[in-house]
């Protein structure tokens, strides 16, 4: 049952931590990818963010409820296993954004 527990606090962590904890910059971004049509950025920094507005899209479209989403925050924010998870869903996105961008080939990563 613990495990349950524990499973679904993380779940629900990912979700709301890359919401909450995102800065308004990153909002504005989301904003402007509304329609997200492609993965291809300029430049890795611009993946990485993309990345967490994609987590953060989830999160929103998931629970719209902002309010919701505040009032939650103080069960998660001090969960180390709930920040590596969030972690891992902003890793997860960039590394398709990275893929997608053939970040690492164009970076001479290949030739190492």
């Amino acid at each position: 049952m613990r495990f349950k527990t524990n499973l679904i606090t993380t779940f629900v962590f990912m979700l709301l931590f890359t919401s909450v904890a995102v800065a308004e910059t990153q909002q504005d971004m989301a904003d402007q990818q509304e329609g997200i049509l492609s993965l291809t950025t300029a430049t890795p920094e611009e993946g990485f963010q993309l990345a967490i507005a994609l987590s953060r899209r989830g999160v929103t479209d998931t629970q719209a409820d902002k309010e919701v989403l505040k009032k939650l925050r103080p069960a998660y924010s001090h969960d180390p296993d709930s920040l590596i998870a969030a972690s891992q869903v902003v890793a997860i996105h960039f590394q398709t954004i990275a893929a997608a961008n053939n970040y690492w080939r164009n970076q001479g990563c290949a030739e190492r």
